[in-house]
């Protein structure tokens, strides 16, 4: 194959992969959703024919899977993107010409936005949502 024909190819197949396995995981997790929701139906209508009482939905299927993250996930992600931030900006000031090396200081931007959403979350009270 021709060296220039790969390299129309390869954003080609970048591409066309991203969109697929995007798309396969949609339609994994429908299906996931799919089979939960027809499990639980028969569930119901098993007791409804028992006479037994039949539960409300549970609020996990009303969910995205993903739930609520824990403070703790907040300080690691922030401590890792403003030392990760850290670390390319010092690369760049190194090694690039010009002010190449202020990119680096994207990730360290957000690192302290997450940082700062740690310390607000941590002074709330546990029961307060929000």
């Amino acid at each position: 194959m021709n060296p220039v024909n790969l390299g129309i190819l390869i954003p080609i197949i970048a591409i066309v992969m991203g969109i697929g396995i995007g798309m396969l995981a949609l339609v994994l997790d429908y299906r996931k959703k799919q089979e939960m929701f027809a499990l639980h139906h028969k569930e119901r209508l098993a007791a409804i024919e028992k006479g037994m009482e039949v539960p409300p939905l549970p609020p996990e299927f009303f969910m995205d899977g993903r739930g609520r993250r824990s403070p703790s996930e907040y300080l690691r992600r922030g401590l890792m993107l403003v030392l990760v931030g850290g670390a390319i900006t010092l690369a760049l000031y190194q090694n690039a010409d010009r002010n190449t090396y202020l990119w680096g200081l994207v990730p360290v931007a957000v690192g302290i936005a997450q940082l700062l959403f740690y310390f607000v979350i941590s002074r709330k009270p546990p029961g307060s949502n929000g």
